[in-house]
């Protein structure tokens, strides 16, 4: 069960019922004034972040590597997408839990993250193969070469 659904809500009527009880209607005020202004910085961070990622193509990152060095389980989907600064590719079916987000950069390399109820659970990194570790013109063995002057 998410408490945080009926512990918030809670502790707003709790602020405002004990500033009315201990400094009447100024109080009241003033916690009132305090929660639009802590509801109005979160709608302008989160215009800030989807701000930015308009202007990206969806699902990119300019390194997946970077970007799995940094991500922490319990992350919101909206830390990921300020990180990122790129909506991710949605890879589950719309609406159902847990959402999987994917993100790729220019090597083909992505990051895969799973969320529930809007926070990170887990994510993983996937690489390509190494394209040139097959080919027979990579040169000398490194054990080959002369020494350096």
């Amino acid at each position: 069960m998410n408490f945080q659904k009926i512990l918030i809500p809670a502790v707003v009527v709790a602020l405002v019922v004990l500033a009315q009880r201990f400094y009447g209607w100024g109080g009241v005020a003033m916690v009132v004034s305090f929660l639009v202004m802590w509801m109005l910085l979160h709608f302008t961070r989160m215009m800030q972040v989807l701000k930015r990622a308009t202007g990206r193509p969806v699902g990119y990152v300019d390194s997946a590597v970077m970007l799995n060095a940094k991500l922490k389980p319990k992350f919101s989907l909206m830390h990921v997408l300020a990180m990122t600064r790129a909506l991710g590719e949605l890879r589950s079916p719309k609406g159902d839990q847990p959402e999987i987000f994917r993100w790729t950069d220019g090597s083909d390399s992505y990051v895969d993250c799973t969320f529930v109820n809007g926070k990170l659970a887990s994510y993983s990194l996937t690489r390509p193969a190494d394209k040139t570790a097959n080919s027979d013109d990579s040169g000398p063995a490194p054990e080959n070469l002369p020494p350096a002057p």
